[in-house]
């Protein structure tokens, strides 16, 4: 099977824009990404990022596709632009409606949700969706993600109900003892904050239709509720009335099961001490 180059958004964000251009420029010279890389000496897999908008480009980037491809200063002005933008494209929309919702509702299936990681695990979460990213990359992002818990502790704060697989307690994001620190954070966010709800869908749950990955149904002030879907590598913003309410339906199914915020705090004590004992006696814990 021939090799099919991914999608581009170029009407997404800046970073989204720099990344087709270049592969649009590239395609005029007929340079493929191997003779590109070999030409600018840059990795193949940098370039192939930066293309889709996963990577940020490197400061050194723009002026040497601008000198290469003949285009003046059209990259380092694209550059300047994408550099303030905070977010990847495909991610801005759900963190503006993030920034401006009455009420957050979060079903995470794999991994601590945003809101709610500490820096060690936002680090490593990041680290594990861009392996080849430039560590001050990583850092700047963690720093971002970070930030936005502040409104969740401002003046006027939204309504949030986080229910967390159980995996999500179980699976280790860094060391145990990162994960023995994360997981008593969220058990005093909880404890302290009365318009904070966390709740654990428990393994013995079994199936259920939101097991593909994580929701969010954003409430906004004087609107509708507004869906949000994630994957592995890309979500999707839902409006759609009828498809929104479906995925209400599922949410709510969600916290029927879920275990009580007592019982569900109860839960995470427990699985903080196996952590804990883990980091106590690494023998016994698998090392990648």
């Amino acid at each position: 099977m021939a090799f099919q180059p991914r999608e581009l958004h170029p009407d997404r964000s800046a970073r989204d824009l720099f990344g087709a251009d270049m592969r649009r420029h590239r395609e005029r010279l007929e340079l493929s990404l191997v003779r590109l890389a070999k030409v600018l000496n840059y990795s193949k897999s940098q370039l192939a990022r930066i293309e889709v908008a996963e990577s940020m480009p490197p400061e050194d980037l723009p002026p040497r596709l601008d000198l290469l491809f003949e285009t003046g200063d059209h990259f380092q002005r694209l550059y300047g632009v994408a550099r303030n933008e905070p977010f990847p494209g495909k991610y801005q929309q759900a963190i503006e409606l993030e920034a401006t919702a009455v009420v957050i509702e979060e079903y995470a299936c794999q991994i601590v949700p945003g809101l709610l990681q500490i820096a060690e695990v936002a680090r490593h979460s990041l680290r594990a969706g861009a392996p080849h990213a430039p560590r001050a990359e990583i850092d700047r992002m963690a720093e971002l993600r970070l930030q936005r818990q502040a409104r969740l502790f401002g003046d006027a704060p939204p309504r949030c109900s986080f229910i967390l697989d159980e995996s999500v307690l179980r699976r280790p994001v860094g060391s145990p003892s990162v994960m023995a620190t994360q997981l008593e954070a969220i058990a005093r966010t909880a404890a302290g904050s009365s318009w904070i709800t966390v709740q654990v869908l428990p393994f013995w749950t079994g199936v259920h239709a939101e097991m593909g990955g994580s929701l969010t149904l954003y409430t906004l002030p004087n609107g509708p509720a507004i869906a949000w879907t994630e994957g592995s590598h890309d979500g999707t913003i839902i409006q759609d009335r009828d498809s929104v309410a479906a995925r209400r339906e599922s949410y709510d199914l969600l916290r029927a099961q879920a275990l009580s915020p007592r019982d569900s705090e109860a839960l995470i004590e427990s699985v903080v001490k196996e952590h804990q004992h883990h980091a106590a006696h690494p023998r016994h814990f698998p090392v990648a």
